[in-house]
């Protein structure tokens, strides 16, 4: 890595924090309005979330391994669609998944869904964690998207991996470089889908993971 631990540094303070509603009407506000020719950065490093809007992921939680493969692939058309309207608007949207071995069952799960992206036209690439040691002596990196060069989220989750809102900042700086540590970790990665090709797709059906009522 390149870059310095204490320029990818997030201010809570420097920014503005978004409740669940409010960042969700703003990124896609955002997102929108992204320029032609400039691209769409993510960084995803935790290595479980709860997806309580996917049908697949809840399938996942039942131990139902098959039919959470199977809605997956249900939404290799609303994928191949957002490439589509992506590449027609020069506004390709990114995503690097940070990976830890071995895989949790959460992050395998996650891995067919991101092939199914990348399958799609979805640029997405694997980078194992080991390459972030020197930049996370004080803890793992955030989650974070940076959009159009424009501005930066750091995505907000609770400890259980629910998201919550986020925190928008607009420094060009601070954009600047996180944009440019992501791209540098794209180029670096692997295309999902020959990394889910040789280490995922031949593993046995994950675990069944618990998960708390949320009715």
């Amino acid at each position: 890595m390149t870059e310095e631990p204490g320029g990818l540094a997030l201010d809570p303070s420097l920014g503005v924090r978004l409740e669940l509603a409010a960042y969700r009407s703003d990124f896609r506000l955002r997102r929108t309005a992204v320029p032609p020719g400039r691209a769409g950065w993510k960084f995803e490093r935790r290595q479980h979330f709860e997806e309580r809007s996917s049908p697949s992921w809840e399938a996942f939680t039942r131990g139902e391994w098959q039919e959470a493969l199977r809605l997956t692939g249900e939404r290799r058309h609303h994928w191949r669609n957002r490439a589509k309207e992506d590449l027609g608007r020069a506004t390709p949207f990114h995503r690097v998944r940070v990976v830890e071995e071995p895989l949790t069952p959460y992050m395998q799960w996650e891995l067919h869904a991101l092939r199914v992206q990348g399958e799609s036209g979805m640029p997405v690439r694997v980078v194992g964690g080991d390459r972030l040691s020197p930049l996370e002596s004080a803890g793992p990196l955030p989650e974070v998207v940076v959009l159009g060069g424009q501005v930066l989220y750091e995505i907000l989750y609770t400890d259980e991996g629910l998201l919550h809102g986020g925190v928008r900042y607009t420094d060009p700086g601070l954009i600047a470089r996180w944009e440019r540590f992501i791209k540098q970790l794209f180029e670096e990665g692997e295309e999902v889908v020959s990394y889910v090709d040789r280490y995922v797709s031949h593993l046995p059906a994950p675990m069944t993971i618990q998960v708390a009522d949320h009715q």
